[in-house]
């Protein structure tokens, strides 16, 4: 067993390809396998892949499969692991050579069942660090349900207990996969670890799904409606109900209402619309909520109406 795994999902990433791997084959934890799902590529992926395979044999495990998107990916690398700890490293990105030593050496001090680290997002011409949003060791349940509205919420930025990942998988065929997948998994983790420095690099490039906005944003909505199902049928909804609601409000309200801003004017205004139809159905009386106490984010969200909406479009969409 080694004490690592990382799945590496790859589709037409060839000029990135090569700075993602070497970064892992040379991570200073020995004991680590890569686990690279060739997710149907038709560029020169494949090759790339192969002369890893070759060069690193008890360390690089490439697999190829029909083209199934990012999530199908990922879950069948997972089935392929057998390391303690599982990690994702999306196939244009790049870690730090020891991010996974470090991530490891955290884990296994206090059997943490994930490690989260800090992440730097890469322009190419500039850097800019962002923070996990955790800041420290957390082992109690409020605690964990309180780190749940606030977490930076991808996978590629943790580690988790192989047996959580036979729990929770990656919903397949949608946009925003990490986030769906991490609050569906957030009942069944009893502890995280921090490690406070920017280990993985996110590279920032033109034609990636955070850069492209079509209808799939509705994915946002649709995707939470499947996690309040989730809590709702596996008896969590009760206990988690504040956060779920927070969380609801906030994605609809901030993240899905931003990203729509990207659409023509009339779509936006549909978009909009369903937002509110949705919070209203789920969760008419969120004004109530004790995280929306205070703060500008919270006066944004329980004042969001037909102005606020009409002044997210247009600072989306100035030309300065």
């Amino acid at each position: 067993m080694s004490k690592v795994s990382v799945v590496v999902p790859v589709y037409n990433v060839e000029s990135y390809l090569r700075k993602c791997l070497d970064s892992l084959v040379n991570q200073t934890l020995k004991d680590i396998e890569i686990i690279i799902v060739n997710d149907g590529s038709t560029d020169r992926s494949k090759t790339i892949i192969d002369h890893y395979v070759k060069s690193y044999p008890n360390k690089v495990f490439a697999y190829d499969k029909e083209n199934g998107g990012l999530s199908d990916a990922r879950n069948y690398g997972i089935k392929k692991c057998h390391g303690e700890y599982i990690g994702f490293v999306d196939s244009d990105d790049y870690v730090n050579l020891d991010m996974f030593d470090k991530m490891y050496k955290k884990a296994i001090s206090k059997d943490f069942d994930v490690v989260v680290c800090d992440v730097t997002l890469d322009y190419g011409h500039v850097t800019k660090v962002i923070s996990s949003k955790v800041l420290n060791d957390i082992f109690d349940k409020e605690d964990l349900k309180k780190q749940m509205i606030d977490i930076y919420p991808t996978a590629w930025n943790k580690i988790y207990k192989k047996e959580l990942l036979e729990k929770v998988t990656f919903k397949k065929g949608i946009w925003y996969e990490d986030v769906e997948f991490l609050y569906r998994l957030f009942p069944y983790i009893n502890s995280i670890g921090t490690v406070k420095m920017p280990l993985i690099n996110y590279v920032q490039r033109e034609g990636t799904i955070s850069k492209t906005y079509n209808k799939k944003i509705y994915d946002y909505i649709d995707n939470f409606n499947g996690i309040i199902d989730f809590y709702k049928k596996n008896g969590f909804y009760d206990e988690y109900f504040n956060e779920l609601e927070y969380c609801y409000v906030r994605y609809l309200y901030m993240t899905f209402i931003k990203a729509a801003a990207n659409l023509p004017k009339e779509e936006y205004k549909k978009a909009c619309l369903k937002a509110k139809e949705n919070v209203l159905e789920h969760f008419p009386d969120y004004k109530k909520n004790p995280y929306l106490r205070w703060g500008m984010k919270a006066f944004y969200l329980k004042h969001f109406n037909a102005f606020i909406q009409m002044l997210v479009y247009h600072f989306a969409n100035r030309k300065d």
